[in-house]
């Protein structure tokens, strides 16, 4: 897939204020830290449509990016930053949990992990949060080229141990990535165009 335009939209703390726009949307959400934003701007091609932070935490919104003007980028704030306040992180729960649950043009949703750490207990639990509710979603591995290629394969074969020890009968697809050399962008790209295309070819959203 080729991005031809992709342009910011609306960011807003409710499901029932996101667009109206009957088109497929994919969500990426991790925790925070993960480089979720510099992952965005690479699938993109555009190095400054999702703002970039030394700061985590920076995204607090559900922010909608219509890309090709048939289908929906959807940045989330990320989850498990300390320093945000408990109130404001139960606001953000609950938000990210409406989208969730409640967003029908969300197809498939985006699960960020960084590649250096072992599987963390926080990122396990969103994964089967999803999985309970039968939400579908893949994996992205990101800053693959902060380790050495053995480390990174150690590391994935880690979380799919971790997977299959739960109730997971298979492993979810999954990307690893770096978007400083922009590894795993086409994969990912060819990914979404995919399910765009069995969407479309069935007449799309009713």
């Amino acid at each position: 897939m080729k991005i031809n335009t992709a342009e910011f939209v609306i960011s807003n703390s409710e499901v029932d204020k996101c667009p109206k726009d009957r088109l497929p949307e994919y969500a990426f959400i991790g925790r925070s830290n993960v480089g979720k934003s510099s992952l965005i701007n690479m699938l993109t091609n555009h190095k400054n449509l999702a703002k970039t932070s030394s700061k985590p935490g920076k995204t607090q919104l559900i922010n909608h990016f219509k890309i090709n003007n048939n289908w929906f980028l959807v940045d989330l704030p990320g989850y498990g930053y300390a320093r945000v306040s408990k109130k404001t992180k139960a606001v953000f729960q609950q938000f990210i949990m409406d989208y969730f649950e409640q967003r029908e043009q969300l197809v498939c949703a985006f699960v960020l992990i960084d590649i250096r750490l072992e599987a963390q207990k926080i990122d396990l639990e969103f994964m089967e949060y999803l999985g309970e509710n039968e939400i579908p979603f893949a994996i992205i591995f990101t800053k693959s080229d902060k380790l050495g290629k053995n480390k990174v394969n150690n590391h994935v074969e880690s979380y799919k141990k971790q997977l299959l020890v739960g109730d997971w009968a298979e492993i979810p697809p999954y990307f690893v990535t770096s978007s400083l050399e922009a590894i795993g962008r086409e994969g990912i790209l060819e990914y979404i165009n995919q399910i765009n295309e069995d969407i479309f070819k069935d007449n799309g959203f009713v």
